[in-house]
């Protein structure tokens, strides 16, 4: 009788321990080889403050899930250049799931300090109608506990003298 009770607890604790994993099947889909990468892409760059020591902006993306299945996210790592001068970088540990074959917009804000760069923007900008090449770099993460980063590289100009006030 004592071994039996015994055997029961085990099977019991055995069975409360396993029942939590029981789930992550669905997770094999993030590492079998029917997992596509998502597109990332930047939207929208806003200016939030931009004071002499503190530069706040917000960087928007949009994350398309051409899986059968939703595609949690937990977060951004990313660096901003300015042609070859980093600006920023950082982490938004922000999650939220895109729907499978959908999409979700998401917003990362940046926080940098151009003090120290001052001289070249300053350089840059006496040119107005000459493009500034742009990088950003970064990393998605997403999944769950078996998740996958997904790398994110873009480059692209702008036209400083588009962006100033007349």
């Amino acid at each position: 009788m004592l071994y039996q009770a015994q055997t029961i607890r085990i099977l019991s604790l055995l069975f409360f321990f396993a029942l939590p994993f029981s789930g992550l099947s669905g997770c094999s889909t993030w590492i079998s080889d029917s997992f596509h990468e998502p597109d990332v892409r930047l939207l929208k760059v806003d200016v939030v403050r931009a004071k002499l020591l503190e530069q706040q902006f917000v960087l928007r993306f949009r994350i398309d899930n051409p899986n059968d299945v939703s595609l949690p996210v937990r977060g951004l790592v990313y660096t901003v250049h300015l042609n070859d001068v980093k600006l920023a970088s950082g982490e938004s540990n922000t999650w939220f799931t895109v729907p499978a074959h959908g999409s979700q917009t998401f917003d990362v804000p940046v926080r940098t300090n151009l003090w120290r760069h001052m001289k070249y923007i300053v350089k840059l900008l006496e040119k107005p109608d000459e493009p500034i090449k742009y990088r950003l770099e970064g990393e998605v993460k997403t999944g769950l506990m078996f998740g996958k980063s997904v790398h994110l590289s873009r480059n692209g100009e702008i036209i400083p003298g588009s962006y100033i006030p007349e």
